[in-house]
């Protein structure tokens, strides 16, 4: 049987996953990396440690594969997006990448508004200038370590350098293009009127391909350590997001995703690039050919479950935790939990704002604090869900993934504040499967990516949305809006109390 490879370039580790014709995960092995900490909000790695690591993942997965090794027809990527990996005349890197999480740039991101203007970024990039994107990052480095900067030739973003040193050739995808803020989204072109702007030369932007474009063939140096053959096809692959879309069959118009990991994201399909959302939520190029997707964000959303259970409850599992949401009543007896532990991104854009517990009273339980975090994480996501609706959007089923599809009681929860119905994968692989799967169409063995995500995906069980707990729900969630507005000056005056 044929196989396919696909990579997931995570900020923590690299997972690889080996899949076969049948869209089922035969091996997955995973490699952890640093992270490099310098200062506050600086957030680094070195692009060297994610090359090694993946080479010694694929050997990994090959010395213990019992199919013949011949059989890997193709290897695509997902990576994590935003981080700058700068090259310079010998592709090789300058310094440390700068990671999406690394906040150094707030001074750099007013820079581009007043380059830029708000409305021009807007209508050019889709997106507002934001610390965690690649743009702000070259300026920071361009006026700060200017001599190094001299020296850089072309940036990359991470999976883009991983890649370049399996096959020799640098690439840079459509659906990763997008978060840089170079980019014209709808034209699918670099921006020459940003790049001239700040005084980027022609080909300091690396050549744009489609997700699923074969991009070269491995090395003979790679062949050699990692047992895969040198006629094994390397496809472009995608953004993290893009390709746990794809992984997550949002293929089509009215499809949406709800993934909840550290990070929340809402992520919904878009057949084309002319909806305005003024910026409110992300607008990228799909890592499907020709289409987009829009993207609502919750900073701490899994994060926020796992800091309570640090916190209050460190000796149990997760399992035990949640254990009893189910017998408390939607509303966790008037207790209300907004998630903003490390400020909030969709659809406030606050670095200052805080998380709060609202209505506490002597009569709470645990189980009652454990299910106010619960919905509140799931407020904030259908937050984005209003988004795209006032937008016209339809959303009536969601796909649910990451931690917010473990648990019964959570996966009901989600279906009622999203009165929508709510579907869970029977296997969740998210980005490395949207990656294996756009080695797959690359390779020729289905003719679009939706007939690979009907090939592939399989449904486990889906929850539909309890009346008299919708309508509930509708009332807590206009409460929980008024929190923000109410404790939003509060929390800029407490930004000095902190340490």
């Amino acid at each position: 049987m044929k196989h396919v490879i696909g990579v997931d370039l995570g900020t923590s580790a690299v997972k690889i996953l080996l899949v076969n014709q049948l869209g089922e995960v035969v091996k997955e092995v995973s490699k952890d990396y640093p992270l490099i900490q310098e200062k506050a909000g600086y957030s680094e790695q070195d692009p060297e440690e994610w090359v090694n690591q993946t080479v010694a993942g694929l050997q990994e997965l090959l010395e213990t594969m019992s199919e013949d090794k011949s059989s890997i027809e193709g290897i695509s990527f997902s990576g994590q997006m935003h981080g700058l990996v700068l090259l310079d005349q010998d592709n090789k890197p300058l310094r440390n990448a700068i990671l999406w999480n690394d906040t150094r740039t707030t001074a750099e991101c007013q820079e581009i508004y007043q380059k830029v203007g708000e409305s021009k970024l807007l209508e050019i990039t889709k997106n507002p200038a934001l610390e965690g994107f690649t743009l702000p990052k070259i300026l920071w480095v361009k006026k700060n370590e200017p001599e190094l900067f001299a020296k850089a030739s072309v940036f990359v973003l991470p999976k883009d350098y991983v890649r370049l040193k399996l096959t020799g050739n640098v690439h840079m995808d459509y659906s990763d293009a997008a978060g840089t803020l170079l980019l014209d989204v709808a034209s699918k072109e670099w921006s020459h009127e940003l790049c001239e702007l700040f005084e980027l030369h022609a080909d300091f932007c690396p050549p744009l391909v489609q997700s699923h474009d074969q991009v070269g063939v491995i090395l003979p140096e790679v062949s050699k350590r990692t047992g895969l053959s040198e006629d094994t096809r390397v496809f472009a692959g995608g953004a993290d997001n893009a390709c746990g879309a794809i992984g997550s069959g949002i293929l089509e118009e009215g499809k949406t995703l709800a993934s909840i990991g550290t990070s929340g994201v809402v992520l919904s399909y878009e057949s084309d690039g002319s909806k305005d959302f003024q910026g409110t939520v992300h607008y990228f190029n799909h890592g499907a050919p020709d289409a987009f997707y829009t993207m609502g964000v919750t900073l701490a959303a899994g994060y926020s479950l796992s800091w309570f259970k640090q916190t209050f409850a460190q000796d149990e599992s997760f399992t035990d935790l949640l254990a009893d949401v189910d017998t408390v009543p939607p509303g966790a007896n008037g207790l209300l939990f907004t998630p903003y532990l490390v400020g909030e991104r969709t659809p406030h854009v606050d670095a200052a704002i805080r998380a709060s517990f609202i209505g506490i009273d002597s009569s709470h339980e645990k189980k009652d604090f454990t299910r106010a975090v619960l919905e509140g994480i799931t407020f904030s996501l259908h937050e984005s869900v209003e988004i795209f609706r006032n937008q016209g959007k339809k959303i009536d089923s969601v796909i649910s993934i990451g931690g917010g599809a473990k648990n019964e009681a959570w996966l009901q929860m989600q279906a009622d504040i999203f009165d929508a119905k709510i579907v869970k994968l029977s296997s969740e692989q998210g980005p490395g499967m949207g990656a294996a799967m756009l080695a797959a169409f690359g390779c020729g063995w289905f003719e679009s990516l939706k007939d690979c995500a009907d090939g592939f995906l399989k449904v486990d069980k889906e929850y539909v949305p309890k009346e008299e707990n919708v309508e509930q729900y509708k009332e807590l969630f206009r409460l929980y809006q008024t929190v923000y507005t109410q404790t939003k000056d509060l929390n800029k005056e407490l930004v000095k109390f902190r340490k």
